[in-house]
């Protein structure tokens, strides 16, 4: 398909990586693609073409590091499976005690 000035649809552009390989196209629709930053590509020709811009890529924020103590960590392991601390020196006893 051809584009003219007049006829190119009007899509805004992120780029989705700090290295700038490749962008986020949104159409007027909330329909998002992956663009790669590739001369061949007909997508980012496209972009080159149309003049518009592309925001800047905004890193995600840094996950909040739980402070989870040793205890802590084994007694949320423990609930997964249904256990109690008790329950799981009773089972150890039991396997040393064969």
């Amino acid at each position: 398909m051809t584009f003219t000035p007049d006829t190119i649809p009007t899509y805004t552009y992120v780029w989705a990586d700090a290295e700038q390989n490749y962008l986020w196209r949104t159409d007027p629709n909330g329909f998002v693609i992956s663009v790669p930053a590739d001369e061949d590509n007909s997508s980012y020709q496209l972009f080159l073409k149309s003049g518009a811009g592309a925001a800047p890529y905004v890193a995600p924020p840094e996950p909040e590091a739980k402070s989870e103590t040793t205890n802590e960590k084994v007694d949320h392991l423990l609930e997964d499976y249904g256990l109690s601390r008790e329950e799981l020196r009773a089972a150890l006893d039991a396997k040393d005690d064969e």
